[in-house]
């Protein structure tokens, strides 16, 4: 086997064990757990709700080790299998042109895929979802979902593939700094049109209603110098119970968001402290940090890419004959996730960071007794997991676990 084939076995290999072993591990840990709720919850979560978390994380894992052991299996057979080269070799034939053969292989991959993943998603909304009670969603309402977002994958995603394989083609040695550049300007433009373009495809916005809430959001915006397009409720409940809170958008065009479910289940004083802490994200610039982090890790991958997309070793290890620009950006889209597995812990600390940041922030602006009661409420509606396992949460939580993370707010915000 070519040298680069081993560069992709070994990683792919001590990934896929280790994402396996901290699954495991994870299981080990809630399922010990399960018996008693933690000393700090007593009086906030009964045992019912407690157990019903533990079996959500328990059943949830499960399923997850299954689709990772058949997306390890599909990794193989794109690449190694020759999956991809067929599907090159077979749209070869048609003589159209390398940019125009490019968008032909990435969208025929990219519907093949998504084809494949419709029975997990299935499991996942009307099985697993549906056992617990979260699920909301109607065949009808999925399979409509299924038809925009392919619409609008195509309107959106056609144009800059022929853009990112034209620079590639035509643009000279430097064409992956105007590649990055386009999707850097891309991603800009997405964050300022999604608020008010995209996101109504797919729910209903409605501004929230004149209250004590309104009241309470109106002035914490006002003390903390917010400004946005308005605060508006989505209908969250139309597709799950799950209740969640943002603030999206770029520019002029922010908004905040609030789910149903999650106004029917806080108190004002919750609510206005949940808002507080997302503002804290903002206002603390972890938004504009995390944008300028993914364009470097951005500007990095194409700049690797660069180096590998001439080498035909890098496309024969790979399991694929014929070099071309498309086929290169493609092997290194699938590929790259196992090299950077490891890297998990350092993105999920520095998330974990900015999260006790935004908390610190709710404390000083609102209340942390009130965001205290908020997330043991959320917990209690999302059937979270009270008691993760530290080295699982290291690797994937981006938010701390709760006992430590309540404990960080009952300091910052001297709650006994």
């Amino acid at each position: 086997m070519h040298t680069y084939t081993w560069i992709f076995i070994i990683p792919f290999i001590l990934t896929l064990a280790m994402q396996l072993w901290l699954s495991f591990r994870q299981a080990a840990h809630v399922t010990r757990h399960r018996k008693a709720v933690p000393e700090e919850f007593k009086d906030k979560i009964n045992l019912d709700e407690h157990q019903k978390a533990a079996d959500y994380t328990l059943a949830k894992g499960r399923f997850g080790r299954i689709e990772l052991l058949l997306s390890s299996v599909l990794l193989l057979a794109w690449t190694l299998g020759g999956g991809l080269n067929a599907l090159d070799q077979g749209l070869r034939h048609f003589a159209m042109g390398d940019v125009a053969t490019g968008v032909a292989v990435i969208l025929s991959f990219m519907l093949l895929a998504s084809l494949i993943d419709i029975p997990a998603t299935l499991y996942r909304n009307f099985v697993l979802e549906e056992k617990f009670g979260f699920n909301k969603l109607t065949l009808k309402t999925f399979f409509v979902d299924l038809f925009k977002n392919t619409l609008l994958s195509l309107a959106i995603g056609v144009p800059l593939i022929v853009l990112i394989l034209w620079l590639m083609e035509s643009a000279g040695d430097f064409w992956w700094l105007y590649a990055w550049l386009a999707i850097t300007l891309f991603s800009l433009v997405m964050m300022w049109a999604f608020p008010k373009f995209i996101a109504p495809i797919f729910n209903k916005f409605q501004p929230l209603e004149e209250g004590e809430v309104l009241s309470r959001i109106t002035k914490l915006l006002e003390r903390t110098g917010f400004n946005s397009q308005g605060v508006f409720v989505m209908d969250g409940s139309r597709r799950s119970s799950h209740g969640n809170a943002y603030f999206t958008g770029f520019g002029k065009n922010k908004r905040i968001v609030f789910f149903d479910t999650l106004l029917k289940h806080l108190s004002p004083a919750e609510v206005e402290a949940v808002l507080a802490h997302e503002l804290g994200h903002f206002k603390r610039k972890h938004v504009m940090k995390g944008l300028v982090l993914s364009m470097t890790m951005t500007l990095a991958g194409f700049a690797v890419l660069a180096a590998l997309m001439n080498q035909l070793t890098f496309f024969n290890a790979l399991g694929v004959e014929q070099k071309s620009t498309y086929m290169a950006l493609l092997l290194f889209m699938l590929v790259a996730p196992v090299y950077t597995f490891f890297i998990g812990p350092i993105m999920a600390w520095w998330s974990r960071k900015h999260e006790f940041e935004a908390d610190a922030f709710a404390a000083k602006e609102s209340s942390a007794k009130e965001l205290i009661s908020a997330l043991v409420g959320l917990y209690k509606k999302n059937a979270g997991t009270l008691t993760p396992d530290p080295l699982h949460s290291a690797f994937y939580d981006s938010h701390p676990p709760a006992s430590i993370r309540i404990a960080h707010l009952k300091q910052v915000g001297g709650v006994e």
